[in-house]
Protein backbone atom coordinates (compact mmCIF):
# COMPACT_ATOMS: atom_id res chain seq x y z
CA UNK A 1 0.00 0.00 0.00
CA UNK A 2 1.20 3.21 -1.02
CA UNK A 3 0.77 5.99 1.70
CA UNK A 4 1.95 9.65 0.55
CA UNK A 5 2.32 12.28 3.46
CA UNK A 6 2.41 16.45 2.51
CA UNK A 7 1.16 19.26 4.28
CA UNK A 8 -0.61 21.46 2.50
CA UNK A 9 -1.53 24.70 3.64
CA UNK A 10 -4.56 26.49 2.97
CA UNK A 11 -5.44 30.19 3.75
CA UNK A 12 -6.28 29.75 7.79
CA UNK A 13 -4.97 26.15 8.16
CA UNK A 14 -2.56 23.36 7.54
CA UNK A 15 -4.19 20.21 6.56
CA UNK A 16 -1.63 16.89 7.04
CA UNK A 17 -2.42 14.45 3.87
CA UNK A 18 -1.50 11.48 5.39
CA UNK A 19 -4.93 10.09 6.18
CA UNK A 20 -5.40 9.09 2.90
CA UNK A 21 -4.09 5.73 1.02
CA UNK A 22 -3.77 4.50 -2.39
CA UNK A 23 -3.29 1.68 -3.75
CA UNK A 24 -1.65 1.57 -7.52
CA UNK A 25 -2.02 -1.85 -9.33
CA UNK A 26 -3.36 -3.66 -6.22
CA UNK A 27 -6.70 -4.14 -6.60
CA UNK A 28 -7.23 -7.67 -6.21
CA UNK A 29 -10.04 -8.65 -3.95
CA UNK A 30 -13.25 -7.23 -4.49
CA UNK A 31 -16.02 -7.74 -1.61
CA UNK A 32 -19.76 -7.67 -3.32
CA UNK A 33 -23.09 -7.67 -1.84
CA UNK A 34 -26.87 -6.98 -2.42
CA UNK A 35 -30.34 -6.36 -1.28
CA UNK A 36 -32.64 -8.47 -3.22
CA UNK A 37 -32.82 -5.75 -5.74
CA UNK A 38 -29.73 -5.86 -6.21
CA UNK A 39 -29.34 -9.82 -5.83
CA UNK A 40 -29.72 -10.74 -9.85
CA UNK A 41 -27.33 -8.04 -11.08
CA UNK A 42 -24.98 -8.95 -8.43
CA UNK A 43 -24.77 -12.72 -9.53
CA UNK A 44 -23.97 -11.36 -13.32
CA UNK A 45 -21.43 -9.21 -11.76
CA UNK A 46 -19.86 -11.74 -9.77
CA UNK A 47 -19.14 -13.89 -13.12
CA UNK A 48 -18.03 -10.84 -14.47
CA UNK A 49 -15.78 -10.36 -12.17
CA UNK A 50 -14.40 -13.58 -12.20
CA UNK A 51 -13.69 -13.88 -15.78
CA UNK A 52 -11.19 -10.99 -15.22
CA UNK A 53 -9.24 -12.90 -12.30
CA UNK A 54 -10.83 -10.89 -9.71
CA UNK A 55 -10.99 -12.47 -6.22
CA UNK A 56 -14.64 -12.23 -5.10
CA UNK A 57 -16.09 -12.00 -1.89
CA UNK A 58 -19.11 -12.70 -1.55
CA UNK A 59 -21.32 -10.84 1.48
CA UNK A 60 -24.71 -11.90 0.99
CA UNK A 61 -27.62 -11.70 -0.14
CA UNK A 62 -27.94 -14.98 -1.69
CA UNK A 63 -31.53 -14.64 -2.95
CA UNK A 64 -34.27 -12.67 -3.84
CA UNK A 65 -36.02 -12.69 -0.44
CA UNK A 66 -36.60 -9.65 1.27
CA UNK A 67 -33.93 -8.76 3.22
CA UNK A 68 -32.69 -5.02 4.53
CA UNK A 69 -29.90 -3.39 2.35
CA UNK A 70 -28.19 -1.70 5.39
CA UNK A 71 -27.02 -5.43 6.84
CA UNK A 72 -25.08 -5.92 3.08
CA UNK A 73 -23.75 -2.70 2.73
CA UNK A 74 -22.11 -2.69 5.97
CA UNK A 75 -20.59 -5.94 5.63
CA UNK A 76 -18.77 -4.69 2.25
CA UNK A 77 -17.74 -1.83 4.00
CA UNK A 78 -16.24 -3.79 6.68
CA UNK A 79 -14.17 -5.86 4.45
CA UNK A 80 -13.04 -3.19 2.74
CA UNK A 81 -12.24 -0.85 5.76
CA UNK A 82 -10.59 -3.65 7.57
CA UNK A 83 -8.01 -4.40 4.20
CA UNK A 84 -9.67 -7.65 3.83
CA UNK A 85 -10.90 -6.74 0.37
CA UNK A 86 -9.38 -3.89 -1.78
CA UNK A 87 -12.33 -2.62 -2.57
CA UNK A 88 -16.40 -3.44 -2.61
CA UNK A 89 -19.64 -3.09 -4.61
CA UNK A 90 -22.95 -2.94 -3.20
CA UNK A 91 -26.05 -3.09 -5.67
CA UNK A 92 -29.44 -2.38 -4.07
CA UNK A 93 -32.56 -1.06 -6.37
CA UNK A 94 -31.01 2.69 -6.66
CA UNK A 95 -27.78 2.28 -5.48
CA UNK A 96 -28.48 5.86 -2.88
CA UNK A 97 -29.62 3.89 0.18
CA UNK A 98 -26.78 1.46 0.01
CA UNK A 99 -23.87 4.65 0.17
CA UNK A 100 -25.43 6.02 2.92
CA UNK A 101 -25.39 3.30 4.92
CA UNK A 102 -21.28 2.34 3.34
CA UNK A 103 -20.78 5.25 4.42
CA UNK A 104 -20.94 5.42 8.30
CA UNK A 105 -18.16 2.67 8.77
CA UNK A 106 -14.74 4.42 9.35
CA UNK A 107 -12.70 4.72 6.58
CA UNK A 108 -15.04 3.99 3.45
CA UNK A 109 -15.93 6.38 0.84
CA UNK A 110 -18.63 4.89 -0.91
CA UNK A 111 -20.13 6.77 -4.18
CA UNK A 112 -23.05 5.21 -6.54
CA UNK A 113 -21.93 5.56 -10.26
CA UNK A 114 -25.05 5.44 -12.45
CA UNK A 115 -22.53 6.04 -15.78
CA UNK A 116 -18.64 6.31 -16.82
CA UNK A 117 -18.41 9.75 -15.61
CA UNK A 118 -19.46 9.28 -12.14
CA UNK A 119 -17.71 6.26 -11.86
CA UNK A 120 -14.18 7.95 -13.42
CA UNK A 121 -14.73 10.89 -11.09
CA UNK A 122 -15.39 9.13 -8.05
CA UNK A 123 -12.24 6.99 -8.46
CA UNK A 124 -9.88 9.97 -9.55
CA UNK A 125 -11.04 12.95 -7.58
CA UNK A 126 -12.25 11.23 -4.30
CA UNK A 127 -10.61 8.01 -3.97
CA UNK A 128 -14.00 5.77 -3.60
CA UNK A 129 -13.21 2.62 -2.26
CA UNK A 130 -16.88 1.13 -2.27
CA UNK A 131 -19.26 1.43 -5.54
CA UNK A 132 -22.57 0.85 -4.76
CA UNK A 133 -25.19 0.34 -8.04
CA UNK A 134 -28.82 0.66 -9.02
CA UNK A 135 -30.01 -2.90 -10.24
CA UNK A 136 -32.78 -1.11 -10.95
CA UNK A 137 -31.31 1.10 -12.90
CA UNK A 138 -29.31 -0.66 -15.67
CA UNK A 139 -27.87 -3.79 -17.29
CA UNK A 140 -25.41 -6.35 -16.80
CA UNK A 141 -23.58 -4.15 -19.77
CA UNK A 142 -23.71 -0.44 -18.22
CA UNK A 143 -22.72 -2.14 -14.75
CA UNK A 144 -20.39 -3.79 -16.40
CA UNK A 145 -18.76 -1.05 -18.16
CA UNK A 146 -18.97 0.80 -14.64
CA UNK A 147 -16.97 -1.49 -12.92
CA UNK A 148 -14.50 -2.23 -14.89
CA UNK A 149 -13.68 1.53 -15.55
CA UNK A 150 -14.11 2.04 -11.65
CA UNK A 151 -11.63 -0.83 -10.60
CA UNK A 152 -8.71 0.26 -13.06
CA UNK A 153 -8.92 4.28 -12.38
CA UNK A 154 -6.36 5.51 -9.98
CA UNK A 155 -7.04 8.65 -7.77
CA UNK A 156 -5.25 11.39 -9.11
CA UNK A 157 -4.57 12.99 -5.83
CA UNK A 158 -2.83 16.52 -6.43
CA UNK A 159 -5.30 19.28 -5.59
CA UNK A 160 -7.91 16.20 -4.32
CA UNK A 161 -5.66 14.90 -1.31
CA UNK A 162 -6.76 18.07 0.88
CA UNK A 163 -10.73 17.80 -0.05
CA UNK A 164 -10.07 13.64 0.66
CA UNK A 165 -8.47 13.89 3.74
CA UNK A 166 -11.18 16.57 4.96
CA UNK A 167 -13.82 14.24 4.04
CA UNK A 168 -11.83 11.92 6.57
CA UNK A 169 -11.05 14.37 9.02
CA UNK A 170 -14.85 15.23 9.49
CA UNK A 171 -15.28 11.42 9.55
CA UNK A 172 -12.42 11.35 13.18
CA UNK A 173 -14.99 14.51 14.55
CA UNK A 174 -18.40 12.66 13.92
CA UNK A 175 -19.67 11.95 17.46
Amino acid sequence: MKQTAQIVKGPSNEVPMTNVTEKKGTVKRIAIGADHGGFPLKEALISFLKAKNYIVKDQGTFSTDAVDYPDFAEKVARAVASEDCDRGIMIDSLGMASAMAANKVRGIRAAMCYDLTTARSSREHNNANVLTLGGKLMDITLAGEIVSLWLTTDFTGGRHWPRVNKIMAIERRRR
